[in-house]
């Protein structure tokens, strides 16, 4: 009778055997996609593992604790936000307006954020449970981007004698604040602030600015 309730019982499914930097990236897609319905403090290692298909044996001989998913979720998706800003910059600023260069590349920022709006809550609306090291390397992001942004900037000015008394610092600076400002409230609050409503706003600004009536 044992003998015949074991062979009739399920087996047990198993996990397919991934090599361990597949088997990585495999459970922080999963992680990125619980993110998607759930805030960051909410997040359990069984959630991600279910998303995963998997068991939880398997996510934690990839990592050991939550804390340690967490953090490498975060830094990889740090990195791959950064290299969508870098993406939104124009590789220069010769022959062309600085400040509607400037415009175009904050409605460029909202839109890229809007194609993940998980990556940019992430980034933008740091979560208070998140690493100080993650908050670190923000910083540090946001300065690098801000260096390329000034430079870029300054090339502009020199080339276009109407905005030689324009601080390229400021510029930038502004520039910046202004896009996380909007990139945060698309993906926060998006049936207030839809794409619309936020693109408006950036071309009003251009137009008090440069003094040209909007198209």
């Amino acid at each position: 009778m044992t003998a015949t309730r074991a062979a009739d019982r399920p087996r047990r499914r198993y996990a397919p055997r991934l090599p361990p930097h597949e088997r990585r990236a495999q459970l922080l897609d999963a992680a990125f996609a619980v993110l998607s319905r759930m805030e960051l403090h909410e997040l359990s290692m069984e959630a991600v593992a279910q998303e995963a298909g998997v068991g939880k044996p398997v996510l934690y001989t990839v990592f050991k604790t939550r804390a340690e998913l967490v953090e490498a979720l975060l830094e990889r998706e740090r990195e791959r936000g950064l290299e969508q800003i870098a993406d939104t910059l124009p590789a220069d600023l010769v022959g062309t307006d600085p400040v509607a260069a400037a415009s175009a590349t904050v409605e460029a920022f909202v839109g890229v954020a809007l194609t993940n709006p998980t990556r940019w809550r992430l980034i933008l609306a740091t979560p208070a449970s998140a690493p100080d090291e993650y908050r670190a390397a923000l910083r540090t992001s946001r300065a690098e981007i801000l260096d390329r942004a000034q430079a870029l900037v300054r090339v502009g000015i020199a080339m276009s004698p109407r905005w030689a008394s324009m601080d390229a610092a400021l510029l930038a600076n502004s520039t910046l604040t202004v896009a996380e400002m909007l990139g945060r409230l698309a993906v926060s609050e998006p049936e207030q602030y839809p794409r619309e409503r936020l693109q408006a706003y950036v071309r009003s600004i251009l137009a008090l600015v440069t003094g040209v009536p909007e198209g």
